[in-house]
């Protein structure tokens, strides 16, 4: 007999989401992804001074405001043909970048490594490393009290099958308070060429309102060094010795299989990782002319398919018949597309960028995952980790090209009129910002962010989002609670806040 199992609120996430999932012979057979929350960033955004788009969109989202800030600014740069020196798409790279590894190291650290690490080792820990002596302490207090505090940072926990390898346990649990430290230095890194951070101060339609001094960017590469260390000497050992320990989430979300990326960090020939969609009959340039949005399934009125481009800011309906998430659906051709790591991966590949695809070639030897099972719960963590270190190395050459005598911004002219998009790849997947302009006023915004691709409801054809569609096949134990349910959901990496923006 089928049951249901339900996690409310997904917790360790940005945002809101409920995931309801129906359970039949130990498996899950449905799931409905549900963003509980309403903001209205575009509608509040009609009607202001385009100049401050960059400066409002950041504020969706407090891990990923660099990706809004860069997506506005090139919106209003198409709108009005403004062209970005080189020097300004260089630094505006960096900043991304550094954007990008602090949050795929607090993704898989603090945000997901928890569903798979046994806290309880640290009560017999007899070493000598202050930090995990500091976390005994800690453990000992809070896991012998049987009580759950606030301040408790690995607390509450599902039950579950946590593994009692101690050297992943009591590893994981150290490099889970020193990727704090290294959060913070790429948050430094950020902040160098932003101005600050989060919710950076110089990223300006134009290019980048900062004078790239050499000693600022030396300051910069020796804090990437540290970063990179980490992702090379722990982030990436951690993951391969966890794919050991869970061969079966090689074998779990395996998703709708289609991927689409917008292409990402803008190089002096175009981007680095190129732009595209694949899908069983391989590679396709991108076109977006097929992107729509449908609220079939969304608590907005009217069953819509508008391309974001036209669509007007939709009107609330939360009694709305068949509805049961305020998320939007974006299809790109009518279809649901996966976007994140795992798609850049996959589309650069299938593009024929040769060292990413050698590079994720010799990555997946490693950690024994089939290139076939890559399409899974353990391959968005491995995309993830492999695209932190291909990232971190990259912008070493980045760095280099910055020429400190060169300008950094166009001069701005008047007009600001005209439509504009602007595509940029956040760190959870493909970002577009859909902006009009009529008298130098907003006329009509639009942001179609990752997680509303990943964790739509289902479209008009009633066909699932990815995330939907990646837990459909999910066994799960019913002593522990929708763990698997849990991690399956992690490794999209949700931030529910952008996704109902």
């Amino acid at each position: 007999m089928a049951q249901k199992i339900i996690l409310d609120p997904v917790t360790r996430i940005e945002g809101h989401l409920r995931i309801d999932t129906r359970v039949d012979n130990g498996q899950v057979i449905e799931a409905w992804s549900k963003g509980e929350m309403f903001r209205g960033f575009e509608a509040l955004l009609k009607g202001r001074d385009p100049l401050d788009a960059p400066v409002i969109t950041q504020r969706i989202c407090g891990v990923c405001p660099v990706s809004h800030a860069i997506a506005s600014c090139k919106a209003i740069e198409a709108a009005n043909d403004l062209r970005v020196p080189a020097n300004g798409h260089l630094l505006r790279t960096l900043v991304l970048a550094a954007n990008y590894l602090q949050s795929h190291i607090l993704h898989f650290y603090h945000l997901s490594a928890l569903d798979f690490v046994q806290v309880e080792a640290l009560l017999d820990y007899a070493g000598r490393d202050p930090v995990l002596l500091d976390l005994r302490h800690w453990a000992q207090g809070e896991l012998n009290s049987n009580r759950v505090l606030p301040v408790a940072p690995f607390l509450p926990k599902l039950p579950g099958d946590y593994p009692g390898n101690r050297e992943w346990n009591l590893g994981a649990l150290g490099h889970y308070v020193e990727a704090l430290d290294i959060r913070q230095e790429a948050h430094r890194m950020a902040a160098l060429l932003g101005g600050k951070i989060p919710h950076t101060a110089t990223l300006v339609p134009g290019g980048l309102t900062l004078l790239p001094e050499a000693a600022l960017l030396e300051d910069f590469r020796t804090r990437l060094r540290r970063v990179k260390r980490f992702i090379e000497n722990c982030y990436i050992p951690d993951l391969l010795l966890a794919a050991r320990l869970f061969p079966a989430y090689a074998e779990t979300g395996r998703g709708v299989e289609r991927y689409l990326s917008y292409g990402a960090f803008d190089e002096a020939g175009g981007s680095w990782m190129p732009a595209g969609t694949v899908r069983h009959e391989g590679y396709a340039p991108l076109d977006l002319s097929l992107i729509r949005e449908e609220t079939h399934a969304s608590f907005y009125r009217g069953n819509l398919q508008e391309s974001p481009q036209a669509a007007a800011a939709p009107v609330p309906q939360p009694d709305k018949p068949g509805a049961y998430s305020w998320l939007k659906a974006p299809r790109y051709d009518g279809l649901s597309y996966e976007v994140g790591p795992l798609a850049r991966l996959k589309v650069a590949a299938a593009a024929g960028h040769r060292p990413i695809a050698q590079a994720l070639a010799a990555f997946l030897r490693e950690a024994g995952l089939p290139e076939h099972k890559l399409a899974s719960t353990l391959g968005r963590h491995a995309a993830r980790a492999l695209e932190a270190l291909l990232i971190a190395e990259r912008m070493e050459r980045w760095l280099d090209q910055v020429d400190p005598a060169a300008p950094a911004i166009a001069p701005h002219n008047n007009r600001m009129t005209g439509t504009g998009v602007g595509l940029v790849e956040a760190p959870r997947g493909a970002l577009g910002h859909w902006i009009t302009l009529a008298a130098g006023r907003i006329g009509s915004y639009q942001c179609v962010v990752p997680s509303t691709w990943n964790f739509s409801p289902r479209g008009q054809g009633q066909d699932p989002g990815p995330v939907e569609a990646a837990l459909q096949g999910t066994p799960v134990n019913p002593d522990f609670q929708g763990l698997e349910v849990a991690r399956v959901v992690r490794s999209f990496d949700p931030c529910i806040a952008c996704a109902v923006h």
